[in-house]
């Protein structure tokens, strides 16, 4: 009876958020604006998003630029029709809070994966984005890997390079739907990140095509049952503990921002952020 009366009148709703984020959103807000490193080694916290094409990683830099802003933006491009990755170099990018002032938290954006071993970015090329080996603006080659003494290759990184913070970004509603070579893909960097101690999360995008009820209400993202249905399967698919994994809706079409979805994109960037300053502290000097 519960299934039918979930394909009928759409998801159920838990009584309480099993997760509460808009009652804390101008305490995150002001925390992620105050944050500044600790590590003297760095002035910025490098957060790297990864996963499948189309995924919404530049809409999500979008949403936090807007939410920062307090007011729509889009300095990362994206693009809604190509069925490839829009995204072709290795960018940085930093919000401005002032005419000559940043946040310390940059976020990298990079190509996003796909079916072919000759198509979208390569796993080695994400491992080595991780250990700070990929500069600025190297335009990636889905046949061909970055390697040491290619144009692109940073064969001295710094602290400030490397990723601190790694980010699995995919959309709700393909959770159950990613191939095994696309989840392949996303457990080796998991790995390799694993290895140099990397902190890791995820978001969930899109939730407001997934679930109408969200997408009616967004204060209903963290009280849709089948929402914690699809954290619960991507939980058990990598191996991220839930409390790592966000739920977010990305502006895209809004002209106005939404307290509710500002809140659930915040409360995923204070993570981020509280989870890469553990990371740097914990780094031997």
């Amino acid at each position: 009876m519960g299934a039918v009366w979930s394909l009928v009148f759409g998801p159920t709703l838990f009584k309480h958020p099993w997760r509460e984020v808009s009652g804390k959103y101008q305490d995150n807000l002001e925390f992620v604006k105050s944050y500044k490193p600790q590590n003297n080694q760095v002035k910025h916290l490098r957060i790297l998003l990864h996963g499948p094409v189309g995924a919404g990683k530049s809409s999500f830099i979008n949403s936090v630029d807007s939410v920062l802003k307090d007011r729509p933006a889009g300095g990362a491009l994206t693009d809604a029709v190509s069925g490839s990755s829009f995204t072709k170099k290795y960018r940085t990018f930093k919000f401005s809070r002032g005419p000559e002032s940043t946040y310390s938290f940059v976020f990298n954006d990079i190509m996003g994966f796909e079916e072919g071993s000759d198509c979208g970015v390569s796993v080695e090329d994400v491992k080595l984005a991780l250990r700070g080996h990929v500069e600025e603006g190297y335009k990636f080659n889905p046949e061909r890997g970055l390697m040491e003494g290619d144009l692109g290759y940073n064969s001295h990184p710094t602290v400030e390079d490397k990723v601190h913070v790694l980010v699995c970004v995919v959309p709700v509603n393909s959770v159950s739907l990613l191939s095994d070579t696309i989840v392949k893909k996303m457990r080796e960097v998991r790995l390799a990140a694993s290895e140099l101690d990397i902190p890791q999360l995820a978001i969930l995008t899109k939730v407001d095509e997934a679930c109408p009820k969200a997408a009616g209400d967004s204060s209903n993202i963290y009280k849709s049952t089948y929402l914690k249905e699809q954290v619960d399967k991507f939980h058990m698919l990598l191996g991220l503990p839930l409390n790592c994994i966000f739920l977010v809706q990305n502006y895209d079409e809004e002209t106005e921002l939404n307290e509710g979805m500002s809140a659930a994109i915040v409360c995923a960037l204070r993570q981020m952020v509280q989870f890469g300053e553990d990371f740097l502290n914990n780094l031997e000097t």
